[in-house]
């Protein structure tokens, strides 16, 4: 601190020193006019808003006179302020704040989340049985009540039926075809941890990828679902055409069947949209089922939700097969899809016995019947959102509840 008579000295001598030249805190700065004639400048210095003149001319130096500053503009500039208060006071202040303004972006970095947390810790795989048995605990009460298990039939069509039809699920597995008709009742729900990796494991297994992919994107679209939120395809399955396809991608046996659809739904030419048509095939294997075209097997295993689960499977095998060796296009897909349910109809047992060659000749090492090597499957293709783009227009897939009325048939029971 400064003695009173040392601060007035001082004061005193800022004046005097005022009258000669700048200060701290006393701004001298030129402002340039925007023209310059004959290579000099006619910027006109300033010192505290104030033009110091060119034309009046000190007589002993020859240079601008200054005019004196009133006590009231070193006020202004916190000139006496900062000398009254002692000549530290000011960096003591300016250290202060500098201290406090790292120490709130110190803790601010602190609380600075990272931005992809799925990344660092990704979403475990689920199986098909950790799934399945999450809804076998669940309640599917108020889903139960809403099913349709089986084809109504009435008058000549129902003594038909009973006299020349297929047999009667056994009453012993009556509750766990129920499950599988409530679970085709459940929608995604994005509160449920099971939903979410049911989701996050199709993805990964198709794609090849460890990371988790967000809820909602066009990553969808790259594994054939038809928008950025896969929960939008199922209103003809609910939740079990995602069943099927954890199944298709989870089981070792089918696993590389599944990738190889996949990649033929990747064609340059013969693509289609692979997660869509997978929710087709759910869709005829619930009418086969519930037409108990399926009840004979079911009883033979004692069980419902195996046979279905090779019976999906063997459907999508049996599109493929036929989509492949009779190059057909998305342009095809309604008809081929109508074909594929009429056949599966009509011979359940013999799509079920073809599944099982395909996976023994697969099992041997062989190359089995439908699946031969397509140099053109093995060329990198652009995906569907890529190739959509390419042509200009929006790629349109019938859909699980878009068929024309002459081919839905009894598939509107869903």
């Amino acid at each position: 601190m400064l003695s009173p008579s040392a601060q007035v000295a001082l004061a005193a001598l800022l004046v005097s020193a005022l009258m000669t030249g700048g200060l701290n805190g006393l701004s001298h700065e030129c402002k340039p006019s925007e023209e310059i004639s004959n290579g000099h400048s006619n910027h006109k210095p300033v010192m505290n808003g104030m033009i110091i003149s060119h034309n009046a001319k000190d007589h002993n130096t020859g240079s601008a006179p200054l005019r004196s500053l009133p006590i009231s503009a070193l006020k202004e500039n916190g000139v006496l302020q900062s000398l009254a208060a002692g000549g530290e006071q000011t960096e003591v202040e300016e250290e202060n704040s500098e201290l406090e303004k790292a120490r709130e972006e110190w803790e601010a970095l602190e609380n600075i989340q990272p931005a992809l947390t799925e990344d660092s810790s990704p979403t475990s795989l689920i199986s098909f049985n950790e799934a399945l048995q999450y809804f076998q605990t669940a309640d599917l009460g108020d889903l139960l009540k809403n099913i349709q298990p089986t084809i109504r039939r009435t008058g000549l069509a129902a003594i038909t039926h009973f006299l020349f039809g297929p047999p009667r699920l056994h009453r012993e597995l009556l509750e766990e075809r129920d499950l599988v008709f409530a679970i085709a009742q459940c929608p995604v729900d994005n509160n449920q941890s099971v939903h979410m990796r049911v989701l996050q494991t199709i993805y990964k297994r198709l794609i090849g990828s460890r990371l988790d992919c967000p809820r909602y994107g066009t990553h969808w679209e790259n594994i054939g679902f038809q928008g950025t939120d896969p929960a939008t395809d199922l209103r003809g399955t609910g939740f079990l055409g995602l069943m099927h396809t954890l199944y298709f991608v989870m089981d070792p046996e089918t696993l590389p069947l599944a990738r190889d659809i996949y990649r033929l739904s990747q064609h340059p030419t013969q693509n289609f949209p692979f997660s869509v048509m997978s929710i087709n095939m759910t869709r005829i294997a619930l009418q086969v089922l519930r037409e108990e075209a399926l009840s004979k097997e079911c009883n033979r295993r004692q069980q419902v939700v195996g046979v279905l689960n090779e019976f999906f499977v063997a459907t999508y095998l049996h599109l493929y097969q036929l989509w492949k060796s009779q190059q057909k296009t998305i342009a095809d897909s309604g008809f081929v899809i109508k074909e594929v349910e009429l056949f599966a109809k009509k011979n359940p047992k013999q799509m079920l016995r073809r599944l099982e060659v395909f996976l023994k000749e697969r099992r041997a090492g062989g190359i089995p019947r439908g699946t031969s090597p397509d140099p053109q499957t093995q060329q990198s293709s652009p995906n569907l959102v890529e190739r959509g783009k390419a042509k200009g227009k929006e790629m349109h897939f019938t859909g699980v509840c878009d068929l024309p009325p002459d081919m839905e048939g009894e598939a509107r029971l869903i």
